[in-house]
């Protein structure tokens, strides 16, 4: 019962946390964090964070929606900034920050100190998103900060395992190293695609032989990245790129057809249902974060007695100089990576500056999140031979102060850096959009001329299919000439003609709804065909949204 109360408590926090966030215009994960330490001071009751329980509830459906969501042809344009800033960054913080750490900590072991680096390096584009709410970040900009998150953690979380190993073992080695991330990567990336390729046919044939239940296939993209992420794990390799590799998957089965295409229903109500997962799943696990700040922070005074420095002040400063170095190493890699890929691309036209506030956004952006916290929990208690792990709390409490810090840092330094922000121009899809609307328009007209002729053939009324026919090809025909512009004046006027359809229609489906809430309370219309007719009036105004 308890542990039902407390789930149920989660909940509760996350959705106060959203009405909070809009009144105080404070960003959502602290709003979260507060919800959580606040609850663990007003009830006296906390959540065991388990980390490998927490790994397998929350990482893998989110890692999936993002590999799943995010624009393809944006991760590959900017694929080579992407894995500049999710491999080289993630190595280079390791290694510039573990002997920062060493050196300010000379009681924390350097593989202990490494460990606490590569933990600290994959950054959380959860919480970058939601601060920067109240000035929005750039697609492109967000785009590449999704697309590293989405391989740091990876690289991250591997880098510390490599570093417990030589902690509790004694022993190093770069070849092993270098094989152990080789191994994990690849097979990781091959069993999300083998496990997500294979589900995706044993679904396609059993609803092509006996039908698609809606409830059945939403269920089965659901545990998709959960068996992704377990037959990983099994095999000892990255069960969480096993979830983004299945994620990327997903979107190019369902883009190519290539395992079959699912019903309009199964689409909506699926969009949905994942829609819902990813608000809970995000914001149960800042509550779950803030759940944890109190017994750490409460430990400051025990975890800093064991230091040359005991002094509890020296804490801060061991986590202000953490933050201030991460930030400086992310700026170093950012703008040298950023160089690079203006110098590479000098033929195409002429340089281009690398701004300096680009680069500070970038760096800011680096925010630390939960998967930190969770990843520095699995600290092993001793090392091989038995005893205590060295540090081991005092890694766990500079990694917590670290997120709080980059979060308020973030929270106000970030919407003011955006404003105004320089970036490349987005190319435009006007062009390409109004191709493909009047592509599939075309296609449209000759299969409804070919079934309307099909239908019509040896039936005594073949006008009647013909009439029908012509009124839904005079809606293509005139989406057809809408879309097919000749200049930019014709471009701009299709765009007003567009932007004005548009607000009629809603204001005219608006009125459909009001007009049968009429009849509902009028009892001229019974439940049942309300039902239906209010979700064909939805359905129509998502069109508009």
């Amino acid at each position: 019962m308890h542990l039902i109360e407390t789930v149920l408590l989660l909940l509760l926090a996350v959705v106060v946390s959203g009405s909070i966030a809009r009144i105080t215009r404070i960003a959502l994960p602290l709003v979260q964090i507060g919800l959580g330490a606040a609850i663990v001071l007003i009830t006296g009751k906390t959540v065991d964070l388990e980390p490998d329980i927490f790994f397998l509830l929350f990482l893998p459906p989110l890692l999936f929606l993002d590999g799943w969501r995010i624009p393809k042809e944006d991760l590959f344009r900017d694929r080579a900034v992407i894995l500049e800033l999710a491999l080289g960054l993630v190595l280079f913080t390791v290694v510039g920050l573990g002997f920062l750490i060493w050196w300010m900590i000379p009681e924390m072991p350097l593989p202990v100190a490494f460990a606490l680096a590569a933990i600290l390096s994959p950054t959380d584009p959860i919480a970058v998103q939601a601060i920067a709410a109240r000035a929005p970040i750039p697609k492109r900009l967000m785009h590449i900060l999704e697309g590293e998150s989405l391989l740091n953690d990876a690289t991250g979380l591997t880098c510390m395992r490599i570093a417990v190993a030589a902690a509790t073992t004694g022993a190093f080695s770069i070849g092993h190293a270098v094989g152990t991330f080789a191994w994990l990567a690849l097979v990781g990336v091959a069993v999300g695609v083998l496990v997500t390729m294979a589900i995706s046919y044993a679904k396609s044939f059993v609803s092509r032989r006996w039908g698609e239940d809606v409830g059945a296939q939403i269920l089965v993209s659901l545990l998709i990245p959960f068996a992704a992420y377990l037959v990983a794990e099994e095999l000892h390799t990255s069960g969480i790129l096993a979830a983004v590799a299945a994620g990327v998957t997903m979107s190019f089965t369902e883009r190519g057809g290539i395992a079959g295409q699912s019903m309009a229903m199964t689409r909506i109500r699926r969009s949905v249902v994942w829609d819902t997962v990813q608000f809970v799943a995000n914001g149960i696990i800042f509550v779950i974060l803030g759940e944890q700040m109190p017994s750490i922070m409460s430990r400051a005074a025990e975890v800093v007695a064991g230091t040359s420095r005991p002094e509890v002040w020296w804490l801060a400063v061991y986590v202000f100089g953490i933050v201030a170095t991460l930030a400086a190493l992310r700026f170093v890699w950012v703008w040298t990576s950023l160089k690079l890929t203006l110098f590479r691309r000098r033929h195409r036209g002429p340089p281009a500056k690398v701004g300096l506030r680009l680069t500070m956004v970038m760096s800011l952006a680096g925010v630390r999140g939960a998967i930190t916290l969770a990843g520095i929990l699995t600290l092993p208690f001793a090392l091989g031979d038995g005893s205590p792990m060295p540090s081991r709390n005092l890694a766990i409490f500079l990694a917590a102060g670290v997120i709080v810090v980059s979060l308020v840092l973030a929270t106000f330094a970030l919407p003011r850096l955006l404003k105004n922000v320089e970036l490349p121009p987005e190319p435009s899809h006007e062009q390409e959009e109004d191709r493909g609307r009047v592509a599939a328009a075309s296609a449209a007209l000759r299969a409804i001329e070919d079934a309307s002729h099909a239908m019509a053939e040896g039936k005594p009324n073949p006008d009647l299919y013909s009439d029908i026919a012509g009124r839904i090809m005079e809606t293509y025909r005139q989406r057809i000439e809408t879309h097919t512009r000749t200049d930019e004046e014709d471009a701009a006027l299709t765009r007003k003609m567009d932007d004005i359809e548009r607000r009629l229609w809603l204001a005219a489906l608006a009125a459909e709804r009001e007009e049968l809430r009429r009849l509902m309370r009028a009892r001229q219309l019974d439940e049942v065909t309300a039902k239906k007719l209010f979700r064909d009036v939805d359905l129509q105004e998502l069109r508009y949204l």
